[in-house]
């Protein structure tokens, strides 16, 4: 079965080049494809897209990736996104809670 594009990939002439620089980042690079999909994972997971998530979550699995290692990538995530939320405007809160 072919694999069908995502719809904005022919939308905008930029398209082809997100889809090559896509197709670039799931080729051979300095990371393996197990820790690319775990990164992948965590992000997805913090942009709460639930379609990037189960897709990563079962590629990174296919990788290689144990139960344990998605749950580390999912912690971790979670625990920069709250720091992220909690110093994204350190300054003006410190100012008026402090």
């Amino acid at each position: 079965m072919e694999k069908k594009l995502p719809w904005y990939i022919g939308k905008s002439p930029l398209g082809a080049a997100y889809q090559h620089y896509s197709n670039a980042a799931r080729g051979e690079t300095v990371l393996d494809k197990k820790t690319k999909e775990l990164i992948r994972l965590a992000v997805a997971s913090v942009f709460r897209c639930g379609h990037c998530t189960e897709h990563h979550l079962k590629d990174a699995l296919a990788a290689g990736a144990s139960k344990e290692e998605v749950a580390e990538a999912l912690l971790l995530s979670s625990l920069q996104a709250a720091g992220t939320q909690l110093n994204w405007n350190r300054e003006l809160l410190e100012r008026y809670l402090e």
